[in-house]
């Protein structure tokens, strides 16, 4: 079996290579960095997704499997060309192949936020939730699995497609930089619990999305499905652990939800403060997204606990 890996050396990409070698798979990765040479399970070409001069015929060309993990989470401007655009050139360079090409499994690494924001009540988001993105790399990370699911190259006999979509993705090299501005708060003693209602943290590691992205390229019954993925937990518990991990007192305040949005509002007015309204919906969020489905359908269960894993982040 022949992988191609599109993202190869990103945040998730890189874990997911190394497990694809372990599994002694035949891998091919696009790179934008030459230096990286081939060999008998690696074949390296050198290119831009979102190069008009990229061959993707020659790209595609022998491949069993596609996992696209490539992913653009700063700049706005490049979301479209990447996720979307891009996506839609390989799927039309699959579609030319003719009849009797081999068949091709397309795997999506998408985003929980495709069913929109968390919301501060009680929601639980499964596979059957309808989307509703919000911000532009929501938006065009679902619009990228719409055309994967309806691109003639990905139907019947000449192919199938999976999506996966995770929660909030954590590890020690992680680019967001949430959790570590969440633990020096922490540090710092200044943390409170928003509300009296117990938050839900929802994160995932990556060592989990990785492995859950080579099980849905091999195994069958991942054809043509979605699935969710996060490890929920409660929130008090990602902040005990932080805490711990520093040597402070886990945090034991809490104000009403009213009585720090309307601060935060009205101090948002005249200064720039590390809370904003988006942090105080992290802080009372009470969405969960149920990993059920791929647990079912896959066998497939995040091995790596948050709280045990999640003072990682701070600790590289």
């Amino acid at each position: 079996m022949k992988i191609l890996v599109l993202g190869a050396n990103g945040f998730i990409g890189g874990r997911l290579m190394t497990v694809l070698a372990e599994q002694a798979h035949s891998i091919r990765m696009l790179t934008r960095k030459p230096g990286k040479a081939s060999s008998e399970k690696l074949e390296v070409l050198v290119g831009d997704l979102t190069s008009d001069t990229l061959d993707v015929e020659r790209l595609v060309d022998g491949c069993d499997v596609i996992i696209n993990c490539a992913g653009e989470i700063k700049n706005e401007q490049l979301m479209p060309a990447l996720h979307v655009s891009a996506v839609k050139r390989l799927l039309d360079a699959l579609g030319r192949r003719g009849r009797g090409a081999p068949h091709v499994r397309w795997v999506q690494l998408s985003s929980v936020g495709a069913y929109g924001p968390a919301a501060g009540k009680r929601r639980v988001v499964t596979e059957q939730t309808a989307p509703n993105p919000q911000g532009m790399y929501e938006i065009t990370k679902t619009d990228a699995d719409k055309l994967i699911m309806s691109h003639a190259a990905l139907q019947g006999e000449s192919g199938d497609w999976v999506i996966l979509r995770p929660s909030n993705v954590f590890a020690c090299d992680m680019p967001n930089g949430s959790i570590r501005q969440l633990a020096r708060i922490i540090c710092k003693k200044m943390f409170f619990y928003v509300g009296r209602e117990e938050a839900i943290a929802t994160y995932i590691h990556a060592n989990d999305v990785a492995a859950a992205l080579a099980c849905c390229s091999i195994e069958p019954r991942a054809a043509r499905q979605i699935y969710n993925l996060s490890n929920d937990c409660r929130l008090r518990d990602v902040v005990e652990a932080l805490a711990d991990c520093q040597g402070v007192q886990a945090p034991q305040w809490w104000l009403p939800e009213w009585l720090v949005r309307v601060a935060v509002w009205l101090a948002g007015n005249m200064m720039r403060l590390p809370l904003t309204q988006s942090r105080v919906d992290a802080l009372v969020n009470k969405t969960s997204y149920p990993a059920e489905k791929i647990r079912n359908d896959l066998n497939f269960t995040p091995k790596y606990s948050v709280p045990l894993h999640i003072c990682e982040v701070i600790q590289k």
